[in-house]
């Protein structure tokens, strides 16, 4: 890669779970089991013998054991294998006994990553691939060993799956900057996650892991071959799957180098926002942001990647002082549409301001997937099982696109409240008319707000 950051490459064999002397211990291993206590050293066995094996590569149990924990709590689908969280926890202990046994052999080959394909709002479809539940433990551990040690480097304005980062964050800042410097590059490299060089990335990777079974499992998963739905195979030369446990943090390591390092060196005072591969420049001038996009251009194809030319694009933050007429006013990020809107001041005067609430798209797919709950099942069911049913996702959705307030996402919501009149009118034979339900409901929401989240939010 080219340029990259000369930062300090003593990595060494760090991060991942500190353990007491103490601890270790007290640990051996059942037969085909998992920790119990004894007074062996810790060093693992099969369960046959006293006597110790020899590992080529160390790796602890507890190591995997919270693997497997981290993975549990993420949930997820079954891979090419079928095999469920469920039916891993069938066996567990003999399962996770033949994965620690086969990674610290050197022995583990990652099975084919399941590929699907999830529809898109402007009509294409996003590839998604989909390790085993086996795969996606032994990638969580690797990933809780050399996390620690890639953490210390990015930039601090790269929010995408980082522990302590979130979206909120982003927008936060991103809201901040735009109401300080007027222009804003935002940018959308296309196909981003298949189209990683798997050369660049190892040498990126090498710069801070040191152990060399975490490099061979690395190079490993980039080869593992993609499985369709109809059992056809596919061998892979670049990108990382969209869906594996370790392949954000290998995308932000890669764009790390590719983008924050490069650009902070090569445009000094440079302000970004990137969340994975979606990010957002601020500029000062019209200019500032064409040299920088041509530059970018530039920069991201020596590095196997491509802006999209439709999506990326200047934009003007009109609002506020900022009252010029451009083509584009308006963007896109993280689910939230940045664009002009008229809000009254505390003055009680209009003004015009650079404000970012819930975008089309995402109100959108709320409202399908509030069409696509069970409503004539529930029929036969009360409003106490729907609002168990609804209250998390209501909730869910009030607190992430609350963020700058709760007036737009709440008119959203109101496609609830329609669909639930619906729902009342269907139940109860003695509301006649769709206007009937909405009135006993809205009665239900004055005289006991609690009953959903967007309510008590008014």
């Amino acid at each position: 890669m080219n340029n990259l950051h000369s930062e300090s490459t003593d990595a060494g064999h760090r991060g991942g779970l500190s353990r007491s002397s103490d601890e270790a211990s007290v640990m051996e291993v059942e037969r085909r089991g998992w920790p119990v206590q004894s007074n062996d050293g810790g060093q693992p066995h099969s369960g046959r013998s006293h006597h110790h094996q020899t590992k080529p590569f160390q790796i602890s149990k507890h190591l995997v054991l919270e693997a497997y924990k981290r993975v549990k709590a993420n949930k997820g689908s079954a891979g090419v294998d079928a095999q469920s969280l469920t039916d891993f926890e069938a066996k567990l202990k003999d399962n996770l006994y033949k994965l620690w046994n086969r990674l610290s052999s050197g022995s583990y080959q990652p099975p084919p990553v399941l590929r699907v394909e999830i529809p898109k709002s402007d009509g294409g479809v996003r590839p998604l691939g989909i390790p085993t539940v086996t795969d996606r433990i032994a990638q969580m551990v690797v990933k809780l060993q050399i996390e620690p040690e890639l953490e210390s480097h990015f930039h601090p304005d790269s929010y995408g799956y980082r522990p302590g980062k979130s979206a909120h964050q982003a927008l936060q800042s991103a809201k901040e900057r735009c109401n300080k410097r007027a222009w804003v590059l935002d940018m959308d490299i296309k196909g981003f996650f298949d189209a990683i060089d798997h050369g660049l990335l190892m040498r990126a990777v090498r710069r801070h892991v040191k152990e060399p079974w975490h490099l061979m499992y690395i190079q490993r998963w980039l080869k593992a071959p993609v499985q369709y739905i109809d059992g056809h195979k596919e061998c892979r030369q670049k990108g990382t799957p969209q869906g594996g446990v370790i392949s954000p943090l290998l995308a932000n390591l890669f764009l790390h180098y590719v983008f924050d390092v490069w650009v902070e060196k090569h445009w000094g005072g440079i302000q970004f926002e990137r969340y994975a591969d979606d990010i957002v420049c601020h500029c000062s001038s019209e200019k500032e942001a064409k040299r920088l996009m041509q530059l970018l251009e530039h920069r991201f194809t020596q590095c196997g990647l491509q802006l999209h030319p439709e999506k990326t694009k200047i934009v003007y933050c009109k609002g506020g002082f900022n009252k010029g007429e451009y083509e584009h006013i308006a963007f896109d990020f993280l689910g939230y549409t940045f664009r002009p809107r008229w809000i009254k001041t505390r003055q009680g005067t209009q003004g015009l301001y650079f404000l970012a609430g819930i975008s089309q798209k995402s109100a959108k797919r709320i409202r399908q997937e509030i069409n696509s709950w069970p409503w004539r099942y529930w029929c036969q069911k009360e409003l106490t099982d729907i609002r168990s049913y609804s209250g998390s996702k209501l909730s869910g959705w009030m607190v992430y696109y609350g963020l700058f307030g709760t007036s737009i996402i709440r008119n959203v919501l109101f496609h609830f409240d329609k669909r639930l009149s619906r729902w009342g009118k269907a139940k109860y034979k003695g509301l006649k008319t769709l206007i009937q339900a909405a009135r006993r409901i809205n009665r239900l929401r004055q005289r006991d707000p609690r009953w959903f989240p967007h309510w008590s939010a008014a």
